[in-house]
């Protein structure tokens, strides 16, 4: 006898026939898919497609106006949208706790019992008895949730996002966006949520935060939903891809890259089957012609009509073709020397960032800015169009006009403004007639041009910045990481744009794709210098002898090995011996005595009059909580000297 046992697939999130329209006109109908743990879906589609959208609709922050989404009541969602709203005030630390509510509770409960149990006199009576067995079902709750655990965990994640030590006192008001969406990114991370929504988590990620976070990602037990436009992203954590394209959606077990290749072999597939169909109706068309002129055979052509009646046509899947379209005019030809910096400097407070920068760029030059987050390329970008103080000379040639694409655009649009407002307020006389043609070659066409730059995809609103562009007069062009949010076939047509460009270019990027072909001076950033390449990116990697730019963020970091390498590596093993050593008999203290603590805790609460009896254990007591205390810190501290070992 054989007995089958059937395993069913646990489905955490059902979506069924989902649909949401805007201002009459659907995103996506009808659409069905599943969530399961272990899933890694990278959600791909053309700007303004719908994919920010699913996300909200996921999260139950928008209501879709029909289908349906069955889910476990108790399922947990993270959601890490394009732009955060930040409480100011807090440090890092504090910011990142944030994440803990449970815990945070229970720590506020444990605050007020013990007050309450420090100002109160009353040891025997049955009240403060309660307040006993309540300090112990807290403690026990708190302990349970990894109350005890949970700053350690947040450090670790903090640093895994590249945040140093020294910075987790820091306001979080003195960090830029980029960085407090690593703060944001860092909460979600450590609430254990069953499905993870993210909404392109890697436009302000340096290389080594980005491998950080693939790594993370990929080991991941619950659901992962991912907007992304960077492919390489996509396929080193994705298991999954739906692409969602003219209101439908396409959902194959695929990185991106294997996605398209499929699609593309589906598609062929399509096609042919779709033209031997076309041939079979074309023949049965003229035999039922053929048959109707007979009264013989009448029934035979009755026939042949239902079974063209019943036949499903195959239908070969659509593609969205429409890209913006795009063109830099220049206004004025400018001097010989565009840009002249001479011993420039920048510091934010302690944070020295450029030191004794010298460089020229010359008319026509198309420059590239590479280097780690964090070294002072968008810095040099903001310093070039005066947007911030610095110290030094830095002078722009004659007849200089430029055009400036920020890295963060939500700060340099008003969301309080239409896309037509935000165009005309920008225009002048001599060009605000021409503002709905700008925006229809951006693709914001109808009553598309009415929306509010807040409701804007990110995608949607990097077009409406470049639109803004073509509206003022420019000879230079500096791009802070004009790719962010853009979609494939829109990052390929700015690309086009800025290769047919005749004036001059400086582009900060760590897309390697998109600055092939671009660029022909390559300055790299690194330790508050700057260092001249005179080719293009490739003979750039080639000189530092990689492959990629991610090689080259990542060599960044990498300290050269002093010469003593055995010497240095045996010294290195004795240390980590002797620390781990040390480590694993803290850790056995600290066992020891959250045991007993819980023991004295447990006494207290059951057998209150003969432990208060004893004069002594109150002071046992809390002699054994500060040790607690001291070991945890003692614990800290090895880790961190393990971490830097390793």
């Amino acid at each position: 006898m054989f007995i089958v046992i059937v395993l069913f697939e646990k489905t955490m999130l059902n979506i069924h026939n989902l649909s949401i329209s805007f201002q009459g006109e659907y995103l996506f109908e009808d659409i069905t898919f599943k969530l399961s743990p272990g899933d890694r879906i990278g959600l791909i589609g053309k700007n303004g497609a719908g994919k920010s959208t699913m996300l909200k609709i996921l999260s139950k922050e928008l209501e879709p106006d029909s289908g349906q989404i069955a889910a476990d009541k108790n399922l947990s969602f993270g959601f890490l949208k394009q732009d955060i709203d930040f409480v100011f005030g807090r440090t890092v630390l504090e910011e990142s706790y944030e994440a803990f509510e449970e815990i945070k509770s229970l720590e506020a409960k444990m605050e007020h019992v013990n007050t309450q149990l420090a100002e109160r006199t009353d040891y025997e009576s049955e009240s403060y008895n309660q307040l006993m067995i309540d300090l112990n079902d807290i403690q026990h709750q708190y302990e349970i949730i990894g109350g005890y655990n949970y700053q350690g965990e947040t450090e670790k994640i903090l640093q895994g996002l590249g945040f140093k030590r020294n910075d987790f006192n820091k306001l979080t008001d003195t960090f830029s966006g980029g960085w407090r969406m690593r703060i944001e990114l860092a909460k979600l991370l450590l609430q254990n949520n069953d499905i993870l929504l993210l909404d392109e988590p890697t436009n302000h990620l340096d290389i080594e935060s980005i491998i950080w976070l693939e790594s993370f990602l990929k080991s991941y037990s619950g659901a992962v939903v991912i907007v992304s436009h960077d492919k390489m992203f996509l396929d080193n954590v994705t298991n999954r891809t739906i692409e969602i394209s003219l209101g439908r959606i396409y959902d194959y077990p695929k990185p991106y890259s294997k996605f398209l290749i499929l699609r593309n072999e589906i598609k062929t597939q399509q096609l042919a089957s779709q033209k031997n169909q076309q041939k079979q109706i074309e023949q049965t068309e003229k035999l039922i012609e053929k048959f109707r002129a007979k009264a013989s055979k009448a029934t035979m052509a009755q026939s042949l009509i239902k079974k063209l009646d019943r036949m499903e046509r195959i239908e070969v899947d659509e593609d969205d073709n429409s890209v913006m379209t795009l063109n830099f005019p220049i206004s004025v030809t400018p001097g010989k020397v565009v840009i002249e910096a001479e011993n420039v400097s920048k510091s934010y407070d302690d944070n020295h960032v450029l030191s004794n920068i010298t460089l020229m760029i010359e008319r026509d030059s198309k420059t590239a800015f590479v280097g780690q987050n964090g070294q002072g390329k968008s810095t040099l970008a903001k310093i070039i169009v005066g947007e911030i103080k610095h110290k030094g000379d830095l002078k722009l040639g004659h007849n200089v006009q430029i055009g400036y694409f920020a890295q963060n655009q939500a700060e340099y649009l008003d969301g309080s403004k239409t896309v037509l407002d935000t165009m005309i307020d920008a225009a002048n006389e001599t060009n605000r007639s021409k503002v709905r043609d700008i925006l229809g070659s951006f693709l914001f066409r109808g009553d598309e041009v009415e929306k509010y730059v807040r409701v804007l995809s990110g995608g949607e609103r990097n077009r409406l910045a470049l639109a803004k562009l073509m509206l003022q007069p420019l000879n230079v062009l500096v791009m802070d990481e004009p790719t962010n949010h853009l979609d494939i076939k829109s990052k390929n047509v700015l690309k086009e744009a800025l290769k047919k460009f005749e004036g001059t270019l400086i582009l900060v990027s760590h897309d390697r794709d998109f600055l092939q072909g671009l660029a022909n001076v390559v300055y790299e950033f690194k330790d508050q210098k700057i260092k001249e390449y005179l080719g293009d990116i490739d003979f750039y990697l080639e000189q530092r002898n990689v492959e990629n730019l991610r090689e080259v963020e990542k060599r960044t970091v990498v300290r050269s090995l002093p010469k003593e390498t055995n010497k240095q590596s045996y010294e290195d093993q004795k240390k980590l011996k002797s620390l781990n050593n040390r480590l694993s008999n803290i850790e056995s203290k600290i066992s020891q005595l959250e045991k007993d603590i819980k023991d004295d805790d447990v006494e207290l609460a059951t057998n209150y009059d003969a432990t208060v009896a004893d004069t002594t254990f109150f002071d046992r007591y809390q002699a054994k909580k500060e040790k607690l205390a001291k070991l945890m810190t003692d614990w800290e501290t090895i880790q961190y000297d393990l971490e830097k070992l390793s």
